[in-house]
């Protein structure tokens, strides 16, 4: 995240909750890793005894790949048990990880439970905007190695420190309703860059560039890697090679995996964009679907690093998962290897 955006995000906080506005400022004025690590100490802080107890765990914890994205009971500590000031510093940490625009998403996926509540009703699962829940694992130290979690319904964001690199996958946002179809907040669409750009790059392709693009007629009825904790997707590549594309349509391809690369704070955006330049020559896009406003659809981006996959089938083509997943290093495992494999480990 450029300096000048950190800042302006700082300074809308410190506007909306003055009790922590200086110490929002003080993190907008330095890089990621000291945001994170200055906002989860103060997060810690800020707890009481039992608190703490259920929002920390231990590095090595197998609850540290233990993710889902669906309304399911969670460990961590829920935005609702939280006291104002609590809720303020917690919203620093996520904001820590995310650039403007990745923060206003996820404040705006928290905002539809609201929605949801309002158009299906108080039964299960209950919608809550205040069930988002906050985890860290080992202690917070720029130099050190930790890592923390935001996760609740359509929101799943994790961060990993480690001897000062730092990992943010996996990454996801969903949106139900992806369009808001009535009441104050009609037309709202949170998504609407990540399913727009896809449909321009399909319309882009020629005829015969689409009959090797879209591998099948129906779109899968989620995205396939689901909240597995490896990432993994059986056989070769499909769909269309970079290579099979005009300097045009290879530009409208860079374009949607830059707003993927948008949503987080600038080092994370750095690395995934240094990923796709290792990988320029060996990027693939695949189709599954229909391809005009409305239809079920599902797409992918794979490479030999990461993938990234979209799903817009429930709710009749209302309700959107997307994801970005790294091969090797989801929740950090790449550079927390490369931590242990040089005897870091105590």
């Amino acid at each position: 995240m450029p300096l000048r955006t950190r800042r302006s995000i700082a300074l809308q906080l410190a506007i909306l909750f003055p009790t922590v506005g200086r110490l929002l400022y003080g993190y907008a004025h330095s890089g990621a890793i000291p945001a994170m690590t200055g906002a989860a100490k103060a997060f810690l802080d800020s707890l009481w005894a039992e608190q703490r107890e259920r929002a920390t765990f231990k590095l090595d914890d197998d609850e540290l790949s233990n993710w889902f994205y669906t309304p399911v009971p969670r460990k961590g500590l829920p935005l609702r048990e939280m006291s104002s000031g609590q809720r303020q510093l917690g919203m620093a940490l996520l904001s820590a990880g995310l650039s403007q625009n990745g923060f206003a998403k996820s404040t705006s996926i928290m905002s539809l439970e609201e929605v949801l509540l309002a158009t299906q009703g108080d039964v299960p699962p209950r919608r809550d905007p205040d069930g988002y829940f906050f985890s860290i694992f080992g202690e917070p130290s720029e130099s050190g190695a930790w890592s923390y979690r935001v996760e609740g319904h359509h929101l799943s964001l994790h961060f990993a420190i480690v001897d000062g690199k730092l990992s943010g996958s996996p990454t996801f946002f969903g949106s139900n309703p992806a369009k808001v179809l009535e009441g104050r907040r009609k037309g709202l669409r949170v998504l609407g860059q990540e399913e727009d750009l896809g449909r321009e790059l399909i319309h882009a392709l020629t005829p015969e560039q689409q009959k090797t693009a879209i591998i099948l007629a129906t779109a899968p009825a989620d995205i396939l890697t689901e909240h597995s904790r490896q990432a993994a997707l059986a056989g070769q590549p499909a769909g269309i090679r970079i290579s099979a594309l005009s300097g045009a349509q290879g530009d409208k391809l860079h374009s949607l995996l830059h707003e993927y690369c948008g949503n987080m704070t600038e080092e994370v955006a750095a690395f995934r964009k240094e990923q796709i330049r290792k990988v320029s020559n060996d990027l693939w896009f695949a189709w599954a679907g229909g391809t005009e406003p409305g239809d079920l659809h599902y797409y992918r981006v794979q490479s030999p690093e990461f993938l990234i996959e979209f799903d817009d089938t429930q709710n009749h083509g209302n309700h959107i998962h997307s994801v970005w997943r790294d091969f090797k290093g989801d929740f950090g495992r790449d550079i927390l290897a490369d931590h242990y494999r040089t005897g870091h480990r105590s």
